[in-house]
């Protein structure tokens, strides 16, 4: 059961708790090691840029003034998940909406909603490259245009969920993992490299037209080559949005 929490709507770092600091150093050496091998080089380079690590829960402020000169991105603390106008809002103007609040230690296996772990140690590392984040803030510029089209806005929805939350990398040495859903869970980490998962070239055409559940773990994971392909997809991912439209945008 999930405690009576408090949710800011901003990072006030003093407020952060002893429990906090215990829970966030639990979650991350849990999950480093679990990564060991399999996660995209860029995630772990982003790690390094922004000075993450299990001592110290990340301060928004100090990520921020990084990331803004790095790629022009920042944090945008909101107390739950955002909805989708505010969310896509937000990507197209280069900010990543976070909550700022930590799971208890009672909940350390199993939370009913995300908290900040999965929001900045799952995403926030990757919004230092370059090719990455031009794809994402797209994505967001895409989905203001057809925010009223519940059908056009699922596409981009399957996109998003394919290549942000559940993206796989081909490498020389084997797929690797760059895809936030992915590396927040260790049955997604298991299950992507197991045989009982299907494993296929990104395709925008097939993903924008893939279902999803969010209730199981994946039966299917597209893979690109580089993060230079999903930038180099935008104008596909245009004409398939478009396509059925008598005047191409």
């Amino acid at each position: 059961m999930s405690r009576n929490r408090v949710k800011p709507i901003e990072q006030i770092y003093d407020h952060y708790t002893k429990e906090d600091f215990s829970v966030w150093k639990l979650l991350y050496e849990t999950q480093i090691n679990s990564l060991d091998g399999i996660v995209a080089n860029e995630f772990l380079k982003g790690l390094e840029i922004l000075d993450f690590n299990s001592k110290k829960i990340p301060d928004f402020k100090k990520v921020n003034e990084k990331l803004d000169f790095i790629s022009g991105w920042s944090i945008k603390t909101v107390p739950n998940i955002a909805q989708p106008k505010e969310f896509f809002t937000s990507l197209a103007n280069k900010k990543f909406t976070s909550t700022c609040w930590l799971r208890s230690m009672e909940e350390i296996d199993y939370l009913e909603e995300p908290d900040m772990f999965h929001d900045v140690f799952a995403h926030v590392p990757m919004l230092t490259d370059i090719d990455y984040t031009n794809f994402f803030q797209n994505i967001g510029q895409l989905a203001l245009e057809v925010i009223n089209d519940e059908e056009k806005l699922k596409k981009l929805q399957r996109l998003y969920w394919f290549t942000i939350e559940f993206g796989l990398m081909e490498t020389a040495n084997g797929n690797k993992i760059y895809g936030a859903g992915i590396i927040s869970s260790k049955n997604e980490m298991k299950n992507a490299f197991s045989n009982k998962s299907i494993k296929t070239d990104f395709n925008v055409v097939e993903i924008m037209n893939q279902d999803f559940r969010i209730d199981i773990v994946q039966e299917k994971y597209f893979v690109i080559k580089s993060f230079n392909q999903l930038s180099g997809s935008l104008d596909e991912v245009r004409h398939e949005l478009f396509k059925n439209q008598n005047i191409f945008h």
